[in-house]
């Protein structure tokens, strides 16, 4: 039995046709419109295409932001101009299919779940480190969403008072201190500083700015400066986790992102900042620390093998 996943990003919509193992059969992909319509027609046209070589159960549709408990309502999303939006019954209604819709982080820790890096355990934390930071979680088997089908937004959680003003309207979020663009800016500071932060200015110098990616270079070529950037950023990380661990008690925490694409680099100081922050560190279990195996697919692969079954 098949399902199409749908993955809407906030620059390109991911589609495809996942079989039951989680394979991906067929993808496509195509640019995000800014015109909510036109954003709902591009959703019927990828799941029309997709659907017309393959016998389709349902379809799944994931987006960021704040989904109903029922999953029927877009209730608010942060890039689309989407409040209280019915999206599944206007799908439905074009689509004549089942349709579920499921919060992007979401569905990306079910995918690791279960295909990916959380295979094997009951109890997972994921979080994605990326613009900002995503966070799921499975219990006992099930995806935690909440009594108003909005829980599990671990990004925004208050990490700083009167911390850095954060796009959800609050100060001192997670997001805004163990995120892609926190990498940034925490390797911006270090290249002020001279000294170690040497190889991070003459980056900034020759491109006007510090990319992610070249963040991530210097880091695998092992300069002292971004190392120390990555430091400072996992070290916020691995500190939440500790407060995740004493919440929630996960066996897994699976880490995804493109910051995660440092592996160890990052994983090390993580366990680290998580160790020296968990409530009787020493005297109880711990959780073991991965990086997320599905990658972009996640989304897609998750949100897909959701779709229908709660209906």
């Amino acid at each position: 039995m098949r399902n199409i996943g749908i993955d809407i990003g906030g620059t390109k919509i991911a589609g495809g046709v996942v079989d039951e193992d989680g394979t991906i059969v067929e993808k496509l992909r195509v640019d995000t419109p800014i015109d909510p319509a036109a954003l709902v027609d591009a959703v019927v046209d990828m799941a029309d295409h997709l659907r017309r070589s393959y016998e389709v159960h349902a379809i799944g549709v994931a987006a960021a932001g704040f989904i109903s408990r029922d999953r029927s309502t877009v209730i608010y999303a942060p890039n689309i101009d989407w409040r209280d939006e019915p999206l599944r019954a206007r799908l439905e209604g074009r689509l004549d299919t089942p349709v579920t819709i499921e919060n992007d982080a979401n569905a990306a820790g079910w995918g690791e779940y279960r295909f990916g890096a959380g295979q094997g355990v009951r109890d997972m934390v994921m979080l994605t480190m990326g613009t900002g930071v995503g966070g799921a979680v499975v219990s006992d088997g099930e995806l935690f969403r909440g009594g108003h089908g909005i829980g599990a937004e671990l990004g925004h959680l208050r990490f700083v008072r009167g911390g850095h003003p954060c796009g959800c309207g609050q100060n001192g979020c997670l997001e805004q201190y163990a995120s892609g663009r926190a990498l940034q800016r925490e390797a911006n500071a270090i290249a002020d500083e001279g000294g170690i932060g040497a190889a991070l200015a003459a980056v900034r110098a020759e491109k006007g700015a510090i990319p992610g990616p070249a963040v991530s270079r210097l880091v695998l070529a092992g300069d002292a400066g971004a190392l120390e950037a990555l430091r400072r950023v996992a070290t916020a990380l691995g500190e939440a986790c500790g407060g995740f661990q004493a919440v929630l008690d996960p066996e897994l925490f699976v880490i995804g992102g493109g910051v995660a694409q440092l592996g160890a680099d990052l994983l090390v100081p993580v366990k680290l900042a998580y160790e020296t922050s968990l409530p009787g560190y020493g005297e109880r279990p711990v959780a073991e620390f991965t990086i997320a195996r599905l990658g972009n697919d996640a989304g897609l692969i998750g949100v897909a093998d959701l779709a229908g079954k709660e209906r």
